[in-house]
């Protein structure tokens, strides 16, 4: 590599265990600067992100990269009992530091510390520059929340300062407050950075889109909103090229079709000719092959350009992007106007928010908004029956579904259809299929196993599981849906969710999202839970 090239994947070839092909002799080369790395769900940006990260290994090919990288994972893991500053890696130098602090000059001291005096100060800017200023080193990852072990994943990455930094969804869980945060350090970072997401005022900071599709990467300068606009204008001049190619094709048609109508005239004559003798034996055969080589010369001219026209075509249309839509028919979730579905009574929830009283009837959609740590997913998780409140109750008079963060509703061992057939089991394998097929699982891609999906895919399978289920939910619990969803996704989760007639309850920070499924009611849970204007949401 040149030394401004920081990351060059020559002839990579990738594929699951089971034989699912992700990359096949894909070369990439990104160097300085910020990048975004967009494409839909399933193309393999997370896979790539783990293939530069050491992560995975390549079935071919290489991955080179200049110095040492950091990696943000889709879905941060860590250990509830790890302190803070064992996440940030500084624990050792900490200990170190206290011993010197208390008396004890022991030379094995100074070796762990060596010039990073100041680690601690550092560590505490850090935090305080992602809002996490009210966190404690002492305090262990059980105490926060789940957009603020995000964070502090990011606050690690950001202290260890590594040459390449590679960020999968990050705002993935985090609040409006914590997205700016995010923001700001992303437009702060002086090294190579590598960007997936969805979000689209984080890819308006990047300073290149490298769009991932059919295993090939193109690349566009600018950030994302430039990209959209090159992309549209690809896209006008891609299908004024079928409408062209599609005239050639009828023309070519016609012409070959003339062709024929003409061949057959004059083969006719012929035929009459010599049957009336007009001419000598020899001149009329001479005359008769001469027409049939023009012949066979005319047809397979016509036939050349008509399959050079269906060619033309097929490449005009393979240019034209094909973002399906989700489209399923969910009567049985409706719900009557006047029903009641859900009753919270004097709702106290673990961790120290409070819920109240709140009655849910018909088929309301409730946004439920709040920061990071305010108890969002913990109120979802008691309605769910997944947590005891403390005290109070919740009372659902309906069939239920809840789709956590964690996507954990699917088994990794089993196909997408065993999935869904686990929640239908009195469904018809043939019924499954071409229910899936609705959420664009169609033929072999309904017999992938679970562990191979993207997180978009993922997301995908989930709910369809929850929504075909049986029996049909009719009020359904969806707690931050848009994570790890590009935007075509996003579109699709917005179309399947025109289809659902029941309740709804959705946790998201992702206002466009919510703004677009048709929210008649926004709680706020901020300590407690009240009722809010839309304005109020952001």
């Amino acid at each position: 590599m040149s030394a401004t090239t920081s990351v060059a994947v020559t002839s990579l070839s990738f594929a699951w265990p089971d034989g699912t092909p992700v990359f096949d002799g894909l070369d990439v080369t990104m160097g300085p600067g910020r990048t975004g790395l967009v494409g839909v769900n399933g193309s393999g940006k997370s896979t790539l992100l783990k293939l530069i990260a050491g992560q995975l290994r390549p079935t071919d090919g290489t991955v080179r990269v200049a110095g040492d990288v950091g990696h943000l994972p889709q879905t941060v893991t860590l250990d509830t009992a790890l302190r803070v500053e064992e996440v940030l890696g500084i624990s050792a130098q900490r200990a170190a530091l206290h011993a010197i602090e208390a008396g004890d000059v022991a030379e094995e001291h100074f070796e762990t510390i060596g010039d990073d005096w100041d680690v601690e100060e550092r560590a505490l800017v850090t935090l305080g520059e992602l809002g996490l200023g009210h966190i404690d080193l002492d305090r262990t990852v059980g105490e926060v929340s789940g957009g603020e072990a995000v964070l502090l994943r990011l606050a690690a990455l950001l202290l260890d300062r590594p040459d390449v930094l590679l960020l999968d969804e990050p705002t993935n869980n985090l609040d409006l407050h914590a997205r700016r945060r995010l923001y700001a350090a992303v437009s702060s970072w002086p090294g190579v950075m590598i960007v997936v997401s969805h979000d689209r005022e984080l890819l308006d900071l990047v300073d290149q889109i490298a769009d991932l599709r059919s295993g090939e990467v193109t690349w566009y300068g600018g950030n994302f909103s430039a990209y959209q606009e090159a992309l549209a204008t690809e896209q006008e001049a891609a299908e004024r090229m079928v409408r062209v190619a599609e005239a050639d094709l009828k023309k070519q048609k016609r012409e070959l079709s003339d062709a024929q109508v003409k061949l057959a005239r004059r083969k006719k004559y012929g035929q009459k000719m010599f049957e009336q003798k007009r001419e000598p034996k020899i001149v009329m055969g001479a005359r008769k092959r001469s027409a049939q080589e023009s012949a066979g010369k005319h047809r397979i001219m016509h036939e050349e350009r008509l399959a050079g026209a269906k060619e033309r075509l097929d490449e005009a249309v393979d240019a034209v992007r094909d973002d399906d839509e989700i489209r399923v028919d969910l009567p049985y979730t409706a719900v009557p106007p006047g029903r009641t579905v859900l009753t919270l009574l004097d709702l106290e929830l673990a961790y120290g928010a409070s819920a109240g009283s709140l009655d849910l009837r018909g088929p309301e959609r409730i946004a439920l908004v709040g920061r990071n740590g305010a108890g969002k997913t913990t109120l979802l998780r008691t309605i769910a029956g997944e947590l005891a409140p403390v005290s109070g109750e919740t009372r659902t008079h309906v069939p239920l579904r809840f789709l956590p963060q964690r996507l954990d509703v699917l088994d990794d061992e089993l196909t997408v259809a065993e999935n869904v057939a686990r929640f239908a089991p009195g469904a018809t394998n043939n019924r499954v299929r071409a229910r899936l097929a609705r959420f664009l699982f169609r033929g072999a891609r309904a017999d992938q196993r679970a562990a191979t999906l993207s997180g978009g895919e993922r997301f995908r399978a989930a709910l369809a599981a929850l929504m075909l289920a049986e029996p049909a939910p009719q009020l359904l619990l969806l707690d931050e849906p848009t994570n790890n969803l590009d935007m075509a996704s996003a579109r699709q989760l917005t179309t399947a969710l025109d289809s659902y007639e029941g309740a709804l309850i959705v946790a998201s920070h992702d206002l466009p999202f919510l703004e677009s499924i048709g929210i008649t009611r926004w709680l706020l849970l901020d300590g407690e839970l009240r009722e809010i204007d839309p304005d109020e949401a952001g």
